[in-house]
């Protein structure tokens, strides 16, 4: 991945993350759930403007934005558009690929369906942090890569955001159509 990747519209590269790949260390998954977030929005974070919680969704494209939700999860981001914009991509679930032994021990469970259909989920499962607030998304800890030859042509299902309460009615969730590994099942049918 390069970084004009993510300096593009939040809602484009919220899309493109379907299919790409997501690496902390020994383990990975493939992303198949994202919603879009953005400063104009009141269900972003960015909403407030800056501040210390937010400075790193106002800094440079292609960083990962970490957070404590409830005070129990952290929740994986990439930081998305101009410096000076707050827009992320939620990473909502993954397909995991490699390191199942790390992440059945970290979650606590076998099942391989259920190790990251949830944002909180798939961090645990991967063993990311607070502490990784901030860093690059093109040379780690987290690591996000382009879309492996299975996924290059992965069909898109549009829905609305999940778990928030403010502008619930935008239809900035994106799924890998057909997917069991979602945090939810798609309501809308609408793809592309």
């Amino acid at each position: 991945m390069k970084r004009g990747f993510y300096d593009r519209p939040v809602l484009e590269v919220a899309r493109d993350l379907i299919g790409c790949v997501v690496t902390h260390e020994d383990c990975s998954g493939v992303i198949v759930e994202t919603e879009a977030y953005h400063d104009s929005e009141p269900a972003c974070h960015a909403f407030v403007g800056l501040t210390p919680r937010t400075e790193t969704l106002f800094g440079p494209p292609g960083r990962a934005y970490v957070y404590r939700s409830y005070g129990v999860h952290a929740l994986l981001n990439a930081v998305c558009e101009p410096e000076g914009v707050g827009a992320a991509v939620l990473i909502r679930a993954l397909e995991p690929v490699t390191g199942l032994d790390h992440m059945r021990e970290r979650r606590g469970l076998d099942a391989v369906r259920q190790l990251c259909s949830g944002p909180g989920k798939l961090t645990q499962a991967l063993g990311i942090e607070l502490s990784d607030n901030g860093s690059d998304l093109l040379c780690g800890p987290v690591a996000f890569s382009p879309r492996p030859w299975a996924w290059r042509d992965v069909e898109i299902s549009i829905d609305r955001r999940i778990g928030i309460t403010r502008a619930v009615e935008l239809p900035w969730r994106f799924c890998a159509t057909g997917s069991r590994f979602l945090s939810r099942p798609v309501r809308r049918t609408a793809a592309v």
